[in-house]
């Protein structure tokens, strides 16, 4: 035989999805679309390679140095590139003929925090 407990609103506990333990809540979209991004950025060989050299770097990088350290074209370069530029890791300055780059100096703590985890 059952017998049924009644607790006020108050004292029921917030219902969370799962049976096993509570879990955390969803992040917020923007908040999860932006760490999405920023991992899809860095989720390629070349361009972790990239972060590397820049975050090596003195001065900002000539595009035509990231051809000469990779055997990959000037368009594939510039590609990765402008896929870490739209996640807001790199920034880049026009000199003549090429574009320069460097880190972006106000990239987002938690893309900062990725960054510094590449050797």
């Amino acid at each position: 035989m059952t017998t049924a407990v009644s607790l006020d609103k108050a004292e029921t506990p917030e219902r969370t999805k799962g049976c096993c333990q509570p879990v955390a809540p969803p992040l917020v979209p923007e908040e999860s679309d932006q760490l999405a991004s920023l991992y899809r950025a860095l989720a390629d060989p070349t361009r972790v390679q990239i972060i590397h050299i820049l975050a090596a770097a003195p001065e900002p990088v000539c595009v035509c140095d990231f051809t000469a350290a990779f055997d990959l074209g000037q368009p594939t370069i510039s590609h990765h590139l402008a896929k870490l530029r739209d996640a807001g890791l790199v920034t880049s300055t026009r000199g003549g003929l090429w574009s320069f780059y460097q880190l972006n100096p106000e990239m987002s703590d938690r893309a900062r925090a990725a960054v510094q985890l590449i050797p």
